[in-house]
């Protein structure tokens, strides 16, 4: 599916954006992970130029579950899987304050510029991505093809589990579960860095925590 179609172009967003991913079960089905409220507040002391992006966690396997139930198709289940990244987005929101919803480059631009971190609303431009419309693909490979289409210096996915490879390859991450088949064959698109790092060690990057291994990365 192409792009949905614009009058104009989107204004350019800032150099240097780095698109953070935060893994659904970081919101599970147990409730928050326990250093979730301190992570969303070190994301929101960064600010600009920092994208979050929201995983489907609980709800997207919500759908997974109706899907033979209802005998749903492949297309309409990836939508419904982006609704639930956008409904965890606005749980994020309503966790994290200092994080600001956006649905396109306009509102990332002008989060940006008032400093402010952005918070992925997926709903608008999601569903026009140019990715295959089945579980292949899940928000790991779509928080990959925004950080393409923003031009993002940096894609860090955040998961919940312990990360034994945070600089890859992509395809260890897909053998071993951690991220979706899909997002190897798009990562030969990015041009920027791709890395994967536990709770821990994401606070740590951001300059709060100890780092994987001193303490408990939720698990």
């Amino acid at each position: 599916m192409a792009d949905i179609p614009r009058d104009t172009p989107p204004p350019a967003p800032p150099a240097g954006i780095e698109v953070l991913k935060l893994g659904g079960s970081l919101l599970g089905a147990e409730g928050a992970h326990p250093r979730l409220a301190e992570l969303l507040a070190a994301l929101a002391a960064r600010g600009a130029p920092l994208v979050v992006v929201a995983g489907g966690g609980t709800l997207a396997d919500a759908v997974r579950a109706l899907q033979p139930r209802l005998g749903l198709s492949e297309a309409c289940c990836h939508q419904m899987a982006i609704l639930a990244m956008e409904q965890t987005a606005l749980a994020l929101a309503d966790l994290g304050p200092g994080l600001l919803p956006c649905a396109d480059e306009t509102g990332i631009t002008a989060a940006h510029a008032a400093g402010r971190a952005a918070l992925w609303l997926p709903s608008h431009l999601a569903g026009a991505a140019e990715v295959p419309a089945s579980w292949e693909v899940t928000s790991d490979s779509l928080a990959l093809w925004l950080a393409i289409r923003l031009g993002a210096a940096r894609l860090t996915l955040v998961k919940a589990a312990r990360v034994e490879w945070p600089l890859g390859p992509p395809e260890r991450w897909a053998a071993d579960g951690l991220v979706d088949t899909y997002l190897p064959i798009l990562a030969r698109r990015f041009g920027g860095e791709v890395r994967a790092l536990s709770v821990a060690d994401a606070l740590a990057d951001l300059g709060t925590g100890a780092p994987q291994g001193q303490d408990d990365d939720g698990h």
